[in-house]
């Protein structure tokens, strides 16, 4: 079990102790969940009551708000709350699976594949002729990397992964468990004999920069033509869907079961809510912010808030949202008038 002073903690994060500065901290945990020797993170004033009843020795807090540490206890007192406490989690974070360097006895890996020093590749993994694989790089079990793709550097990729053919991914990406890259995309036209459909190639590929994280149960589909393009920084949550010729910049955020249909392309930093969701061929600036749920329908300038289906900016929503609560008893004053 890791375990670190109070103080050692706080010189780590640049925060500003108070209290007892020999206190061991054993793990990290919810305010009130948390027991003797943990410690627990306050970034909002209407968690201050919850330290009150807490029994976590120890609480990383934002500095604006009045609170104070009490009998043997402490806290560290930083600008950001959750970022420092990312700093601390990085601290009690416990060693990955087991992923030793070099080709486990069961993979199947194609004589001219080539793979880098000090990669792993784990039980079950079937690496395909042409692929390329960088240093350091660990694929876990059962992952499948099919013909002609390259991995860059330091990447990790969990069991279930599957990487088409002809795809590229960046130094330092995370894909989690079961994520499909270079899937086909979603292409069919009616049959000139009206009687079907017919399926349109996906020749294209998919290019994934440096330092992406795509979470569990993704899909990041390939291009008709070109490629699907992901850009550096990029964080992708779970079961989130990308589909063909898609562009997104870089650092922007998709939070779960959100999606965007064919030839979306987004600006650096956007941010999208769970469920949100984005019509095909439109474009969305930099700097957007899309709430959960929301339907986006139409180009969007750089920096708006959006909010509702179909998306609007979010002080219109907002107001309209407020005047629907008010529709019931207007029309029931209004029935009574008639009467």
């Amino acid at each position: 079990m890791k375990t670190f002073t109070i103080e050692t903690i706080n010189q780590a994060i640049g925060g500003t102790l108070t209290g007892n500065p020999a206190i061991l901290i054993t793990g990290v945990e919810q305010v009130l969940a948390a027991t003797e020797h943990q410690l627990t993170f306050i970034g909002q004033k209407k968690y201050i009551k919850s330290w009150y009843e807490s029994s976590a020795s120890a609480a990383i807090v934002k500095d604006s708000l009045d609170i104070e540490p009490g009998q043997e206890r402490a806290l560290v007192r930083v600008a950001d709350a959750d970022l420092a406490l990312a700093q601390v989690l990085k601290m009690f974070e416990p060693e990955p699976p087991a992923c030793e360097a070099g080709i486990h006895s069961t993979a199947v890996v194609d004589p001219t594949a080539k793979i880098g020093a000090a990669a792993a590749i784990g039980a079950g993994c079937y690496i395909g002729p042409g692929v390329v694989i960088g240093t350091g790089t660990r694929l876990y079990p059962n992952v499948t990397v099919l013909d002609d793709t390259r991995i860059g550097s330091e990447t990790v990729i969990w069991p279930g992964t599957v990487i088409r053919e002809r795809c590229t991914i960046g130094n330092h990406c995370i894909i989690h468990p079961n994520v499909t890259i270079g899937a086909d995309g979603f292409g069919y036209r009616p049959s000139s004999d009206g009687r079907g459909l017919v399926k349109i190639p996906q020749i294209g590929t998919v290019e994934i920069g440096n330092g992406v994280e795509i979470g569990a149960g993704s899909c990041v589909d390939r291009g008709k033509f070109s490629a699907t393009s992901i850009g550096d920084g990029t964080k992708i949550d779970n079961l989130v869907q990308i589909a063909h010729n898609c562009r997104l910049g870089r650092s922007c955020v998709m939070a779960g079961q959100s999606g965007l249909a064919g030839s979306v392309t987004l600006g650096d930093g956007v941010i999208m809510g769970g469920g949100a969701r984005v019509n095909d061929h439109v474009t969305v600036g930099a700097g957007v912010r899309i709430g959960g749920n929301a339907g986006v329908v139409s180009d969007v300038p750089p920096g708006k808030t959006l909010l509702g289906l179909p998306a609007d900016n979010h002080r219109q929503t907002l107001r309209l949202w407020a005047a629907q609560k008010q529709l019931p008893e207007l029309i029931k004053n209004m029935t009574k008038k008639k009467r």
